[in-house]
């Protein structure tokens, strides 16, 4: 079955993958405390951070990269996006005495130069791995979630391994501007590295043969593959040189909110919030509404 991105947003929607491995060091449950309550963060920094529109905490994202941001015309929020994140940036607004205002969808590479200018939008989240070249432009939060790069293939590829599509007249297909499209262009040289606008496409071109295979995050498309395109897999195991045919590839990457650097206030405020919110057990809630289980305890940095 062929998708486009219309018709995946819409069999995803509501759906919560099962199982989903994002390559956390830790997969126990955080456990609740009461020394948290909404609101505690702000308490005592709301004088020491700016934001783009009072009373409100705007978010800004590529809402293509289920299950952490998509989009859903059932949905109860008014902005029409859901997802992972956006549960994560409520729950963050609501920890600092704010209104989540979430803007329309915007090209991923387009980010980290929006939050930098300023004056748009206060924070990104939208699974944004935390890299030192981002690090030059932006700050980024404590790391909220871990995770690890994958490829992805047709179920009936001739040689669904990474040797096998290093090759002339081959092509992978990956989001532009994300992490997983250095990894290709590092790992996969020999094969033609085609950037696109999102994941949907990616693995719909995979789908359609227009793509040997893609490369993007292994939380992404395990959930993917559950929901809607099931005619595609990621081969089993981690991906290393002794065990050549693994599709799962150990990147140890992590999350970050991300901020500006001229507002370290919200960074603090932020840090402070996602805390609360691990000890809390709220970040546990959170993962098993998206994945179906707590994959990842508080990352550490």
């Amino acid at each position: 079955m062929q998708m486009d991105r219309r018709s995946f947003l819409a069999g995803a929607a509501g759906v919560a993958a099962t199982g989903v491995l994002a390559g956390c060091g830790g997969s126990g449950s955080s456990t609740a405390a009461s020394s948290g309550s909404a609101g505690s963060a702000a308490a005592e920094t709301s004088a020491d951070y700016t934001l783009v529109e009072d009373g409100k905490l705007t978010l800004i994202s590529n809402f293509t990269f289920p299950p952490f941001v998509f989009a859903d015309e059932e949905t109860s929020d008014p902005s029409g996006y859901k997802g992972f994140d956006v549960d994560v940036a409520g729950a963050l607004a609501d920890k600092l005495g704010l209104e989540l205002n979430i803007l329309p969808t915007v090209q991923f590479d387009t980010i980290v130069p929006t939050i930098k200018q300023g004056g748009k939008a206060d924070v990104s989240l939208g699974g944004i791995t935390i890299t030192d070249e981002r690090k030059k432009e932006i700050d980024f939060s404590d790391p909220y979630i871990d995770s690890n790069q994958s490829i992805v293939f047709k179920s009936d590829y001739a040689d669904p391994t990474v040797a096998g599509v290093n090759a002339a007249g081959k092509k992978i297909a990956v989001q532009g501007g994300t992490t997983g499209e250095s990894w290709a262009q590092e790992n996969i040289p020999e094969a033609t590295v085609v950037p696109l606008d999102d994941i949907i496409q990616c693995m719909t071109g995979v789908q359609t043969g227009a793509y040997d295979a893609c490369v993007s995050d292994l939380p992404v498309t395990q959930y993917m593959i559950s929901t809607s395109y099931t005619d595609l897999m990621v081969p089993d195991g981690a991906y290393s040189t002794s065990n050549p045919t693994g599709g799962q590839i150990p990147t140890g990457e992590q999350y970050g909110v991300v901020i500006s650097k001229d507002n370290p206030g919200l960074t603090e405020a932020i840090n402070k919030a996602l805390h609360e919110l691990w000890e809390e057990g709220k970040m546990d809630d959170i993962q098993t509404t998206w994945f179906g289980e707590v994959i990842c305890s508080e990352p550490q940095a």
